[in-house]
């Protein structure tokens, strides 16, 4: 039986089915973006079932159809099991995984589940294989990431992550490459060619804090990795986090940025001596793709609105263009509420009331801006996680803070951000699993008060805070 796919045979095609404990589920033919195979375990490995099964169990997208029972109606197990569950979790489990777009896998699974053959589940030889299945558990095999210590306490951070990593049994290797600018032909800057070809085949990466030194001559690290792997969108998640106290409690906000164009083009010229012109470029390729993004990324994560933030009053070509591009996605997602406002307006209405927003879409100057603003709202850069995501499936996470050069080597840094990112990208990974426990551990150890950095308000080195975490992570076992 050939791993959820559809087979031809004679013209005819047919789905294939997969067993657990009794009941037959329904394999989709789904093909995952930038994935070889439309296989993908379930995080954490998993039984037979889980396996064949593209999302297994976990996920709530695999519909079970019991012999004798009706087509949608979940197994007894299955439903008191997902009672047990604390409310937010069996809220997580009904909506399904937050990268998939749920509604309509599941509804493609229950039509799957509908017409599948019951002849293999009444089969004599089906529960003694399951018995001898039960014992064996398929292990995850161990994925790759390129790891971009960076620069100041970087190094010291990208370990900590590592340590914790290593205390929950992530099935993750690091593979660790060095990131400066170099010069090649003609002059172009341009990243180490073995750090280029470590990202291109691992498509992962996970990045430290980068040093641009100013009027260094060559363009600044952060621009250069987004240009070279085409990162066009930065994702910042901004929640308050229990147990360190800030001025504002109930921040829950998404900025999502445009990445590789704007003021941050790099176009700049001198006209005549004394006059410099700096060149904003907006494209309505640019525009649309991250435009898209927002919505689809909002729908998935279960967000409810997206705002668009703009000054098309004063730049009507440019910033109008993006807004036009921001209005169209919206009326192909009418099931999220739109509505755009000016920056200015923005950074007004947030520091008054952060509750009123949810998902936020700009260009690349105004997200550098408002997410940091963002983070201010929860903590600081030194708690709030990055990712960027890419073309080809490359996707880079990272810590947005400086290089603190001067507490590097000290033993004082705060990994946290790092940290957080680190769990953005196992979630990006689809290791569920392994992101909830090592987040609740970090987590917990903030809100416990007794293990925290000096920034966080404590005494603890970064060795002793890192510690804690892992004896929090290794508890969970």
């Amino acid at each position: 039986m050939q791993r959820g796919r559809i087979e031809e045979k004679r013209g005819e095609k047919k789905s294939h089915t997969c067993i657990k404990r009794f009941a037959v589920v329904p394999v989709l033919p789904v093909e995952r973006k930038g994935l070889k195979s439309p296989m993908k375990i379930r995080p954490g490995g998993g039984y037979l079932g889980s396996l064949f099964c593209p999302w297994g169990a976990a996920g709530g997208l695999c519909w079970r159809k019991k012999i004798g029972g009706n087509a949608s109606e979940r197994s007894a197990g299955e439903e008191a099991a997902g009672d047990s569950l604390p409310s937010d979790q069996r809220r997580e489990r009904q909506a399904g995984p937050s990268r998939r777009g749920g509604g309509r896998v599941a509804a493609a699974a229950a039509a799957a589940a509908a017409a599948a053959p019951m002849a293999m589940a009444t089969s004599s030889w089906v529960p003694k294989v399951l018995r001898f299945l039960e014992g064996f558990r398929i292990q995850k095999q161990p994925q790759t990431v390129t790891l971009i210590p960076g620069d100041g306490i970087g190094p010291e951070i990208s370990a900590a992550v590592v340590e914790i990593f290593e205390a929950a049994k992530v099935p993750v290797q690091f593979e660790e490459r060095i990131v400066t600018a170099i010069q090649g032909p003609g002059g172009k800057w341009m990243i180490p060619q073995d750090a280029k070809e470590s990202m291109d085949k691992n498509k992962i990466g996970l990045k430290g804090p980068l040093k641009t030194p100013i009027a260094a001559g060559h363009p600044s690290m952060n621009l250069l990795l987004r240009k070279t792997f085409d990162l066009y969108a930065n994702i910042r998640p901004c929640v308050s986090i229990e147990g360190y106290k800030t001025p504002y409690t109930d921040v829950d906000i998404v900025t999502i940025r445009e990445n590789t164009e704007g003021e941050y083009s790099g176009i700049e010229h001198i006209i005549v001596d004394g006059v410099v012109q700096s060149i904003k470029l907006i494209t309505e390729d640019a525009s649309k793709r991250i435009a898209d993004f927002a919505f689809e990324y909002a729908r998935n994560n279960q967000r409810s609105k997206v705002t668009a933030v703009h000054k098309a009053n004063i730049m009507r070509m440019s910033d109008g263009l993006f807004l036009r591009k921001c209005r169209e996605a919206a009326e192909n997602c009418k099931d999220i509420k739109f509505n755009e406002m000016y920056l200015d307006t923005v950074c007004l209405n947030m520091v008054q009331d952060p509750s009123q927003f949810d998902v936020l879409v700009m260009p690349n100057l105004y997200g550098d801006i408002l997410s940091d603003l963002c983070a201010g709202l929860i903590g600081g850069l030194g708690v709030t996680p990055s990712g960027n995501i890419g073309a080809n499936g490359v996707a880079i996470f990272e810590s947005v803070h400086g290089t603190a050069p001067d507490i590097a080597g000290k033993d004082l840094a705060n990994p946290t951000a790092l940290l957080l990112s680190a769990v953005m990208m196992l979630r990006h990974m689809e290791m569920q699993d392994f992101a909830m426990k090592i987040e609740t551990a970090c987590f917990e150890t903030i809100k416990d008060q007794k293990v925290l950095t000096k920034d966080l308000g404590g005494k603890a080195k970064c060795s002793e805070f890192t510690a804690e975490i892992c004896r929090r992570v290794r508890a969970m076992e």
